[in-house]
């Protein structure tokens, strides 16, 4: 880990990612807050949830773009335009512009979805492959750590000084991040891909990958599992604060910071369980805490909701550092940005639909039943996870070359290892 923030470049990616993050998980969450307030219906403040999600399923677009370009600059790019996308919100002032915030999070998930591919893709080529499991750690502690601060700040600066600084200061941290990643030395060559490819094959390379891959197509069925049981959490827990615990919807940030305590705990210690036991047991690990997480949350006192909140919490590194450092270690890097991207649309389609059926459903169904079904979902999704047996061993590293099937370009046969 020391090694790791010892090198600059290393140092800077992290912390332009930490920055764009802070102001993301401060906008979004005052963002549901005020739709709430402005329509008294946690159903609306969910669909922003939903739109944001809707966005990102157009990275397969995205992921054939990281894949054709060079992933530094494509990312200030990214910055850059995302520091456009988000001031319309400033004309959101009553129930009636409540359309512009589904707008701009559609929008914004549509950029989130191309920046996540492009860095997953810069990360896989500037730190060694026997090191992605501690940088995915490190970065997931960092990350999640955030939500101990970003909610409440979120929450703060929206009832003391409204929605608009929280929009100029969002736009602030893309520029800083824009700035913080040109200021990185790393040079990348232009990935090599068959330009004789028709749009549509290359947009479909990631996709046919994960299928044809046992290890990766078996971690994204459990995913998909458990991204359904996430996205009917969106609205539920708007719930859980209003009928369970009976407090306004600002407490929502208070749950969000009790998430973050736990995801730094489970952040630190999810490298160390990597290396020791492997990617899958970590991911089915997070999968156990998100499902006890959710079963709490179901009790109408605090003294059950907040150690549910710390265990959902910490479910989030365990199960997001595992799989992106299982997809990192397997994937060729000619063909990460796509693969990537197709992970996040078998999520994306899901979880977006979950999303939508979760803010139509709490208007109809106790919450306490919908928990206890997240809860089960999330337990099935362990249980698959522990009965696969058709993969290689978890930590193995892509070492030999990728068999190109017929219309794919030439994946990279290694991951690069840089010193």
């Amino acid at each position: 880990m020391r090694a790791l923030l010892a090198r600059r470049d290393v140092r800077l990616l992290v912390l332009a990612r930490m920055i764009d993050m802070a102001g993301s998980n401060a906008l979004w969450i005052a963002l549901g807050i005020r739709v709430k307030e402005l329509t008294g219906s946690s159903s609306a403040a969910g669909l922003t949830f939903f739109a944001f999600i809707l966005g990102t399923l157009g990275a397969p677009l995205g992921g054939a773009l990281v894949d054709r370009l060079r992933r530094r600059p494509l990312l200030i790019v990214l910055n850059l335009v995302s520091v456009v996308l988000v001031l319309p919100l400033l004309l959101v002032h009553d129930r009636h512009s409540v359309w512009i915030c589904y707008l701009v999070m559609t929008l914004y998930g549509l950029a989130s979805g191309v920046t996540s591919s492009a860095m997953t893709a810069f990360t896989q080529t500037l730190i060694p492959s026997e090191h992605l499991g501690d940088a995915n750690g490190l970065l997931q502690t960092l990350l999640q750590g955030l939500r101990l601060i970003a909610p409440l700040l979120g929450a703060g600066v929206l009832s003391a000084f409204g929605l608009g600084l929280l929009v100029a200061g969002d736009a602030a941290t893309f520029a800083l991040a824009a700035l913080l990643i040109v200021l990185i030395r790393q040079r990348e060559d232009r990935p090599q891909s068959d330009q004789q490819e028709e749009a549509g094959v290359q947009i479909a390379a990631g996709f046919r990958y994960i299928a044809r891959t046992p290890a990766l197509r078996q971690f994204t069925v459990a995913v998909v599992l458990a991204v359904v049981a996430f996205g009917f959490c969106e609205s539920v827990l708007f719930a859980v604060v209003d009928a369970g615990l009976h407090r306004p919807p600002t407490f929502l940030g208070v749950l969000g910071s009790l998430q973050g305590a736990g995801a730094i705990a489970a952040g630190v210690a999810a490298a160390v369980f990597m290396r020791r036991a492997g990617e899958g047991r970590t991911v089915m690990l997070g999968l156990a805490c998100a499902a006890a997480g959710f079963l709490l949350s179901a009790a109408p006192s605090l003294f059950a909701v907040a150690p549910g909140a710390v265990l959902i919490g910490a479910s989030l590194p365990l199960i997001i550092a595992g799989v992106m450092t299982l997809f990192q270690r397997r994937t060729p890097v000619s063909l990460m940005g796509r693969t990537d991207a197709a992970l996040n649309v078998l999520i994306g389609v899901p979880q977006t639909a979950a999303i939508g059926a979760g803010a139509a459903l709490i208007a109809l169904v106790d919450y306490r039943i919908m928990l206890a079904v997240m809860g089960a979902l999330m337990a099935a999704s362990a249980l698959y996870l522990a009965t696969r047996a058709t993969h290689a061993p978890i930590g193995a590293v892509v070492t030999g070359p990728v068999t190109k099937k017929s219309g794919e370009g030439t994946p990279t046969a290694v991951l690069p290892h840089r010193g």
